[in-house]
Formats: structure tokens, C-alpha cells, sequence
């Protein structure tokens, strides 16, 4: 379930720049939710048909871009070629508090050069009032990242669901 976004796949228009070129590059965002479990972000292989992919991972910070960090997302590892959104899931979700701004940080831990999509407000496809994009440790007021952050909803176990289909049938039996 998405809590924060700052855009959607329908309104999607590339455009960014190479992480590695920036040194460090994110986020900041206020939650509703009581809670992170992943990050999506839209990331591009700079250098396709080289036989190197990446692998990436996100931090989840407080009080600042470079503040403490909260949670590690689990490592992501990319083909040489991508090009698409990627969710970054943290191995267990991270309680924050609603309202308060946090900080995430996409870190190329191995690989190619990578792309992200940044996008400028006055383009109007982007326009996330909660947070600004991040680089080298400042902000960028006029830009954000394409992003969605949110919680894992999970799906309901397989006896869950025939526990409440048996439930059902048994309703609709007892009806005269």
C-alpha cells in the first residue's frame, strides 16, 4: 500500500541523472503511515550492453539527509540493461512517526553507473509538497525524485481464505 508518492507509472516522463555523479542522492518525505516497509524508485542503466549490472540499496535516515540511520533495505541486484521502477523492501518494516519529515538515500553498493529519474517541479509532473530531493547533502527545493514509499500489505494465507469461504457457505446454507 503506497503511504507517499510523488508521482504515479501513469505520469511517468524520464529524465535524472547518475548517482554516482551526485555522491549522494535522496529524499525527504513525511509519512501518514506509522510505519515504512519498502521504497520504489525509477532507476536506468547509464552504460547497457556493457555486461554490468548494479547492485543498490536504500537507507531510511532521521533528523537529517545525513542523520542516523533507521532501516536498510535489502540488497537489489540489476541486470545489465534495466530500465523500469524498483521496490526496495526493508527486512522489517520501520515504525516512524506520522507526520515528521524523514529521509531515504539510494546507495550503489557495486556496478554500473546508474541513473535515477529527477524530475523538476516546474515541469508540473512532479510536485510532492512533503520533501525535496537530495544531492551531495543539500536540497534541491525545485526538484524530487520519482518515488513511492509505503507499507507491505500482506496477502491472506491460503487457509485464511478457505476458512472464510467454509464461513460463507455455511451462511448462506443456514438462510431459509
Amino acid at each position: 500500500m503506497f503511504d507517499q508518492e510523488s508521482s504515479n507509472d501513469e505520469n511517468y516522463v524520464g529524465g535524472g541523472g547518475r548517482i554516482q555523479f551526485y555522491g549522494t542522492v535522496g529524499q525527504s518525505f513525511t509519512p501518514s503511515l506509522s510505519t515504512v516497509g519498502f521504497f520504489r524508485v525509477k532507476l536506468g542503466d547509464i552504460t547497457p550492453n556493457n555486461a554490468v549490472g548494479a547492485t543498490l540499496v536504500i537507507n531510511l535516515r532521521s533528523n537529517a539527509f545525513n542523520g542516523p540511520i533507521l532501516g536498510t533495505t535489502t540488497p537489489v541486484a540489476l541486470s545489465d540493461g534495466f530500465n523500469s521502477s524498483v521496490d526496495f523492501f526493508l527486512p522489517t518494516a520501520v515504525s516512524v512517526l506520522p507526520g515528521t519529515m524523514y529521509f531515504f538515500q539510494v546507495v550503489v553498493q557495486t556496478g554500473d553507473n546508474v541513473n535515477i529519474t529527477i524530475r523538476q517541479d516546474s515541469l508540473g509532473d512532479l510536485n510532492y509538497p512533503g520533501g525535496d530531493f537530495y544531492a551531495n547533502s543539500g536540497p534541491f527545493t525545485a526538484a524530487d525524485l520519482w518515488f513511492r514509499e509505503g507499507i507491505v500489505v500482506p496477502e491472506p494465507s491460503i487457509s485464511a481464505l478457505l476458512l472464510g469461504g467454509g464461513v460463507f457457505a455455511w451462511l448462506i446454507r443456514k438462510r431459509p
